[in-house]
């Protein structure tokens, strides 16, 4: 009656110095290269970036022209501890936290724009 499903018989038992699956020593040469690999594509990349959006931010200086992370374009006016103040048009100031400027442009990007 089963011409489409084989039997299952169980395996006999392994010898009793077979080796096992595989040694402690193995997997954690595994593990450790695993780490390794989300280090340097992962962990070590975002560091990178971090510390350079850090000095960035520390370098800003008034009148310089800036891209905030939200798009606005404009120049800096004033220079706080947290906030930075931009001007985005004629007489439009609005106050942005230092963190949210994702990048300073090169001078007359704002003229081209």
């Amino acid at each position: 009656m089963n011409f489409l499903i084989s039997d299952a018989w169980a395996e006999a038992p392994a010898a009793a110095g077979a080796p096992g699956q595989g040694s402690s020593v193995v997997t954690f040469i595994m593990l450790g290269v695993l780490f390794a690999a989300f280090y340097f594509i992962l962990i070590r990349p975002q560091a990178k970036r971090a510390k350079e959006h850090k000095t960035m931010i520390a370098a800003l200086a008034k009148g310089d022209e800036i891209l905030t992370s939200g798009g606005i374009l404009g120049r800096i006016t004033e220079l706080g501890d947290v906030y930075v103040t931009v001007e985005i048009a004629d007489g439009i100031l609005v106050k942005v936290q230092r963190p949210a400027i994702q990048a300073v442009l090169p001078k007359g990007t704002i003229k081209a724009a």
